[in-house]
């Protein structure tokens, strides 16, 4: 500073005009510390124009008129951003006023230093101090601070103060020089309490205008609206924000209060059932030690009678007390194999009634529906068997005529018409939203950043002119593959100036790169804001150095743009934010440092269909493109990027459907396997050689445990008195007999008694009833899906596979008592058999002439195999019906459901399912005689024509009626039901279920919603990457839009409902409510300023934005363009009566505001007005036809970042509460809109929706079972353990980390079906297991529902594990292997998890609550067999007794 300048008050500092830098820049100061002037009359109105009301023009000034001209320009640069706030606005003029024009001046400025301008070296000024105090410094930026720019959806601090956060920030910025909004020359803005220079303290006094506040209401030259100053806006009432995931309102520590009571009321349920049971036990050893005193001290001195056999096992599993026939325990079946009053094996096995009195025995009570049901099956069966082609026949014609309906085939892969309902107000929005503003861009979104071992200096040139991508060698390829799949954690910035060279070359090529085969440009499908041909929207870095790039100061082009976006414009016109192109830069660092740049190529959205095909195809050329370059980018510029295109998702989600369908198609494959050869040997000869009593494994298991003895480590057990020691041979000797009969027989065996022919045609028939399905459905309308696809087929077998095993175990069952094996056997038992090897194996079909001298009553009569096949189908085919209706109902009412995809799988699922069981029952029944006769005339399994000729010896000897008993069968009868229906292990059971559903209920509360999309994905694909990314890097939320409608904007009263910058708006208007909820972002996941049009709008009509709204001085009714000339215009409102003004008083109405409003919206968005509409806003509006009035418009803002599915789903319901909230305030139509809204809408319902479709079913499965069973009892058991099972595969998918969506939906829906599956055939079992049943509180009814459980076990138990659990079990496992995170955690873990709970509640948990609470039984089916047969036929009546009256009496 020069010492010799004089200061003081008067005393100018600077003045007047000393030349300029260049024609571009504007007039520097002189310095000039002479006297202030007198103001002339000219200037003084000049000031008072241009300083507006809150400066008074001072008697004299150090400015020249010229000076204050110059000054009025450039504060029309702001005009635009700050105009909306009259304190900002004052404010800003009344501090560059003073600045420029006091007379005071050199008392707060000093020159600091000079510069020599133009060839005659004119000194001009080059740097200033200008001290201004605290309290206008703070009070200038507290007015500014918050006013907002809605065009840029940000605030007007952005572009005047390059978003400075304090008022020394901003000033410092305002005085930095640099051209546009900037200072032409340095000014600095010392702190006056540290920077004035000892001893000068008298001569400089900082400047101190009074502020004007944004929240004064007495001036109307202060007042600003709501949404410029927050002090003044009303408040809105509390919302608390959403809680986070698995974080109760009500708690204990880390636990749920729901939680700690179940766990309470568990323990102390088990504490008190231990406390009971340790009492009963008490009681019960002092009762025994006084029984044996009494009986010691008896006159008699008689013995005690023990409760158990000779070889110490109960005789029954629930009682103790001797029995005179009727159910035999495990110890003393073996000795009464035609114990049946028809000499039913499953007599044999426990099926009658020993607690029933002989009375009902006689006339045992029949449920009608049971004996309408089965003698309609018998009769079907009985037409199918005697007429097997004809039934083929007529099946295949009703197929194909189904089939027809294939032509109309078609499936969905749209996830909008997939995912939500047609009718659903989501796509009503979605499809209002695209009528009237257009479809949402489609960005082309690349994401690049060091790579973990990069070096910057190895770039290699990309030629712009070339289209074709990078490459790369086979071998660098494969080395690259796995970089490319996994986020890097770079340890460098992605910024250096050779990456940013190697990615502005390839950004370049992008931009003229031609697609294939029709050749499209970047600039043919991209998005232009201001129209056709102008320029696209690239979001990038590269924006900031318009084409130029300089190794030097790269560095400080990107921090100043990154500070000042408005400074650095791209092509497009609009701001780039640096959290748009800049990502990862870690606390305290700045832009430079960001270890990500984010790239946007933004391609239009178009309704239509040719538009979008050109979109596509230069997409997928990008895309083709960036794959390449993916692989070399390490190489050639030490980068690594992630990338997706607009087809990438559907691509990639079809790709995933095509990789996996191998690993879905291996599973089905298995199970055929496994169901065909299983199927073989489910029964018969085959069964019992390998898993009978006397086969191959139970001898070997028998040969290892005799390895002890032999080692002489255990004593041998003790000999069976029961039988003659020589009747015993050593387990050695036993397995070699064994053996080597199984060899003599295994190649017959293996070829006629197979059925791995009828286990293939059972498959086939599932497929056939999925195709049919598929067919009739097509012909109704309704879509395939791929969740169908994958599905149906694993569902279709779970339910129909274990209806050919019970039919296929039935049929063996039937066989092993009327068919030639079994008559031959029990006419040798009646000592009317011939020597083994006597006879041929045509006379072991016939019976001998002495045949007659056997008892009828007392052994089997052969029955011809169309009446086994007719009487296996009667017995069973109430079973099928039973669960086959009541999935098919379940299925159904899931159509209910408006979600489609849902829907479409409840009703392939419910056709499937009922197609099935009905082929099952007709079709399959006929194939079965076919292959029955086969089996019986010794004719090969697969090649029917070829006939063997039997072994001797197999079917000489006598077969025990359990012959064809299987090993799981024989565990369950022996074992397994015994054990599991003791008092103490039921008593087990119920506590660890309930310490099941408890478990299960802590599950359910960590069950989240949603669906991440990377699960759908390949493992392998370039978009897993992408979404890492994109979570990691990308700091902005996507963009909201709320749609205002049915609002007439033209009237005061619609403008007043909408806008927020001028004072007679409505308090909660649409734009003052959005900027009140933006400051609860918590709450409302609203993160930036609205863009609010019609602000905008009426403030483009401001007359004091001169280069705005213009008209022809001449014609005010004709506007004025860009090309006309400054003297021929005039702004429009300059003359208007009344006169524009913040209360809206002079804002036009009707025809005059639509006038207005069509010019605005082609009016360019430049430098020069920032406010015009046309790029800003002109998707923004939606006009009639005729262009007479506004149909819709929306205001645009942005939601925070949303990393979670948590926060996409609660960013939807805060946008819908605050649109329902607009809605009631303002009265008009608002509804939100968001790209992904559609894709989450459906978690708004999907609780309701669960909740509602398993009632439903749930609520079906009971009124079927009811009403199939004959008794609500049962009916409810079976309902409460589905219940229970599907309750556990929930709880299950808490555990696993499985979210709800319409994905496990569907699965929680095959889970209650595959649960009924489980249930029903036990349960049908239990109630037909006993003649006539006992009622509930009959003294002896726990004891008799007993034995029926352990009957129904014995009965179906093995066709239910081998059937459904082994079938599903071992498909399923397969699913383990896939590559789709999708198949893993959906399919996979949920099917794991629902074929395990189903399997424990049918096998376990059911027979125990069945023993507890299960209705009152009907007559044992197997001996009504010769009844029924009599009812079938028409024979005999329903009301005689199905057997005579004295094998009724014999039998007691």
């Amino acid at each position: 500073m020069n010492s010799t300048t004089r200061h003081g008050p008067g005393i100018c500092a600077m003045r007047g005009g000393c030349g300029k830098k260049s024609i571009f820049t504007p007039q520097l100061p002189c310095p000039d510390d002479g006297d202030a002037e007198e103001t002339t009359a000219e200037l003084a109105t000049l000031l008072s124009n241009v300083c507006g009301p809150s400066f008074n023009v001072p008697d004299t000034v150090c400015c020249t008129q010229s000076q204050v001209e110059a000054l009025r320009d450039n504060l029309l640069q702001a005009e635009p951003i700050i105009a909306s706030c009259p304190a900002c606005r004052n404010n800003f003029r009344s501090f560059y006023c003073h600045f420029t024009c006091s007379p005071d001046q050199s008392t707060f400025l000093r020159v600091v230093e000079t510069q020599p301008i133009g060839s005659a070296n004119t000194i001009a000024v080059k740097e200033l101090d200008v001290f201004v105090s605290d309290t206008f410094r703070d009070g200038f930026y507290d007015s500014c601070k918050d006013v907002q720019f809605g065009a840029t959806n940000s605030f007007a601090m952005d572009l005047i103060g390059g978003g400075a956060k304090t008022s020394l920030g901003f000033l410092k910025y305002m005085g930095t020089e640099r051209p546009g909004l900037g200072s032409p020359f340095q000014i600095n803005f010392p702190d006056p309490s540290s920077s004035i220079p000892p001893g000068n303290e008298e001569e400089i006094t900082p400047v101190n205008p009074n502020p004007l506040s944004c929240s004064d209401s007495s001036m109307i030259s202060a007042r600003c609206t709501c949404v410029d100053c927050p002090s003044i806006c009303p408040t809105l009432p509390y919302l608390p924000p959403p809680r986070p995931p698995h974080h109760p309102r009500c708690h204990i520590g880390s636990m749920s209060c729901t939680s700690f009571v179940l766990i309470l009321i568990y323990g102390i349920s088990v504490l008190a059932l231990l406390l009971a049971y340790s009492f009963n036990l008490t009681l019960r050893a002092r009762q025994r030690r006084y029984e044996r005193l009494a009986l010691l001290a008896g006159e008699d001195g008689g013995h005690l009678e023990e409760d158990i056999d000779g070889e110490g096992a109960p005789l029954s599993p629930t009682t103790s007390q001797p029995r005179m026939g009727g159910i035999d325990g495990p110890g003393d079946r073996d000795s009464y194999p035609n114990s049946g009053r028809s000499g039913s094996s499953h007599f044999g096995m426990g099926r009658g009634a020993s607690l029933l009195d002989p009375i009902d025995a006689l006339q045992p009570r029949q449920s009608k529906v049971n004996v309408v049901l089965r003698s309609f099956f018998y009769h079907l069966g009985l037409f199918c068997a005697t007429r097997p082609f004809p039934t083929f026949i007529i099946a295949s014609m009703v197929i194909s005529l189904l089939n027809l309906g294939w032509k109309s085939f078609a499936i969905e892969t749209d996830p909008v018409r997939l995912w939500v309902a047609p009718g659903s107000e989501a796509v009503l929005q979605k499809n209002h939203f695209d009528e009237n503003f257009g479809p949402f861009f489609r960005p082309q979104q690349i994401f690049i950043t060091a790579s973990s071992s990069s070096s910057s200096s190895l770039v290699k040139p990309v030629d712009p002119s070339s289209s074709s991508p990078p490459s790369l060698d086979a071998n660098e390829e494969e080395e690259n593959h796995d970089d490319l799949l996994s986020l890097p954690n770079p340890t460098e910035p992605v910024l250096s100036f050779a990456r940013l060279e190697w990615w502005l070359e390839h950004e370049e090529a992008i931009t003229s790169l031609k697609s294939y085969p029709n050749g499209y440009t970047f600039q043919d499908v991209c998005f232009s804001p201001a129209g056709p041909g102008t320029p696209c929207v690239v979001q990038s870095v590269s924006a900031w150095f318009q084409g130029y790039l300089d190794e030097d100061t790269w560095e400080e082009t990107v921090d100043g743009c990154a500070k000042a976006p408005a400074e650095c414009l791209p092509d497009f016109g609009q701001p780039i934010e640096p959290k748009f192109v800049l990502g990862g830069v870690e606390e305290g660092k700045g832009w430079t440092d960001a270890k990500s740049m984010i790239v946007t190529f933004v391609v239009n959205g178009s309704l239509d269909p040719k538009a979008l095909e050109r979109a596509e195809e230069w997409e997928k050329t990008l895309r083709e493109y960036l794959e390449a370059l993916a692989k070399s980018a390490k190489e050639e510029g030490g980068a690594w990027i992630a990338f997706s295109t607009g087809v990438s998702l559907e691509e990639e989600l079809n790709k995933s459907t095509n990789t996996d369908y191998k690993t879905v198609v291996l599973s089905y494959v298995v199970m055929f396997l496994y169901i065909s050869l299983t199927l073989g040997g489910s029964g018969g000869s085959s069964s019992a050689l390998f898993f009978g009593e006397d086969g191959l494994f139970p001898s070997l298991w028998d040969k290892i445990l005799h390895i002890p003895v032999l080692l002489r480590l255990v004593p041998p057990p003790p000999a069976d008195p029961s039988r003659p020691s020589s009747a015993v041979p050593p387990p050695t000797l036993r397995f070699r007999t064994r053996l080597a009969r199984l060899f003599s027989l295994l190649p017959t065996l293996l070829s006629v008694n197979s059925k791995f022919t009828l286990g293939l045609f059972g498959i086939a028939l599932v497929l056939i009833a999925i195709s049919t399905s598929v067919g009739l459905f097509s012909f109704l309308g309704v879509k395939v899906t791929l969740i169908i696809a994958e599905v149906i087929p694993f569902l279709v077998l779970a339910v129909g596979v274990d209806n050919i095993f019970i039919l296929v175990h039935e049929l063996n069952r039937q066989n092993a008592i009327h068919g030639p094996a079994a008559s031959r056997a029990s006419v040798a038992q009646a000592g009317q058999i011939s020597h083994p090897g006597e006879d041929s194996f045509a006379d072991d079909l016939g019976i001998d002439d002495d045949e007659d001298e056997v008892d009828d009553e007392a052994s089997p009569s052969y029955l011809s195999p169309e009446e086994r096949v007719a009487r296996a189908l009667a017995r069973m085919g109430p079973s099928i019906l039973l669960s086959s209706l009541t999935e098919t109902v379940a299925f159904a009412l899931g159509a209910l459901v408006p979600m489609p995809a849902v829907r479409n799988f409840a009703l392939y699922a419910a056709g499937s399912v009922a197609l099935d069981a009905i082929l099952q029952v007709t079709v399959f029944v006929s194939a079965m005689t076919l292959d029955l006769k086969r089996v019986e005339a010794t004719r090969m399994d697969c090649f029917p024509c070829i006939r063997l000729q039997p072994p001797i010896g197999l079917y000489d000897a006598p077969a025990p009626v359990h012959s064809g008993e299987g090993m799981i069968s024989r565990f369950i009868r022996r074992t397994y039901a015994p054990f599991l229906l003791k008092k103490e292990v039921k008593s087990a059971v119920v506590v660890a279920f309930a310490g099941l559903f408890l478990a299960a209920a802590m599950g359910v509360q960590r069950i989240d919603l949603g669906l991440d999309q990377r699960l759908a994905l390949p493992s392998d694909s370039y978009l897993v990457p992408y979404f890492d990314a994109l979570d990691k890097y990308l700091d902005v939320g996507p963009p909201v839009y709320f749609i205002a409608d049915h609002v007439d904007v033209s009237s005061r009263t619609g403008q007043q409902a909408l806008c927020g910058r001028f004072t007679t708006c409505q308090d909660l208007s649409i734009a003052n409510t959005l900027e009140a909820e933006r400051k609860r972002p918590d709450v409302s996941f609203i993160a930036n300023p609205p863009a609010v049009w019609i602000d905008d709008f009426l403030n483009w009509l401001n007359p004091v934005l001169e280069t705005c709204c213009r008209v022809r001085v001449d014609d005010p009714d004709v506007f004025c363009t860009p090309r006309d000339s400054e003297r021929r215009c005039k702004p429009c409102f300059l003359d208007h009566e009344p006169p524009f003004d913040i209360t809206m008083g002079g804002l036009p109405e009707g025809e005059e505001f639509m006038k207005y409003l069509r010019q605005w919206l082609v009016s360019p968005t430049n430098e020069e007005c920032p406010l015009g509409g046309k790029a800003s806003y002109g998707n923004a509006i939606s006009l009639s036809a005729d262009n007479s009035s506004v149909v819709a418009s929306h205001f645009r803002t942005y939601h925070t970042p949303l990393k979670t599915q948590e926060d996409f789903i609660n960013a939807l319901a805060a946008a819908r509460r605050v649109a329902d909230d607009l809605s009631r305030r303002t009265g008009a139509t608002v509804y939100p809109y968001s790209l992904f809204y559609v894709f989450f809408d459906q978690y708004a319902h999907v609780v309701s929706i669960t909740v509602e479709v398993l009632s439903l079913a749930l609520i079906s499965i009971l009124l079927v079972t009811s009403l199939l069973l004959g008794s609500w009892r049962t009916g409810a058991v079976v309902t409460l353990t589905c219940a229970l099972a599907v309750f556990e595969v929930m709880g299950m998918m808490g555990v696993w980390g499985i979210s709800l969506n319409a994905i496990s939906l569907v699965n929680l829906v095959i889970s209650l079906g595959i649960a009924v599956e489980f249930c029903s055939h036990v349960a049908r079992a239990f109630m037909g297991a006993g003649g006539g049943g006992l009622p509930f509180d009959h003294p002896s009814g726990p004891k008799e529902r007993d034995e029926r459980a352990w009957s129904a076990l014995v009965d179906v138990g093995a066709s239910v594990f081998s059937g459904i659990t082994m079938t599903k079990l071992i498909g399923v496992s397969v699913l383990a292997f896939t590559r789709s995170k999708l198949l893993e955690v959906y399919f996979f873990r949920m099917w794991l998890s629902l074929i395990v709970a189903g399997a424990l509640h049918g096998l376990v948990l059911l027979p125990v609550l069945l023993s507890y609470f299960g209705g009152q039984g009907f007559s044992a089916e197997d001996a009504d067999e010769e009844w029924m047969g009599k009812v079938a036929r028409g024979g005999a009546g329903m009301d005689y007794a199905p057997f005579q009256d004295n094998d009724s009496v014999d039998s007691i």
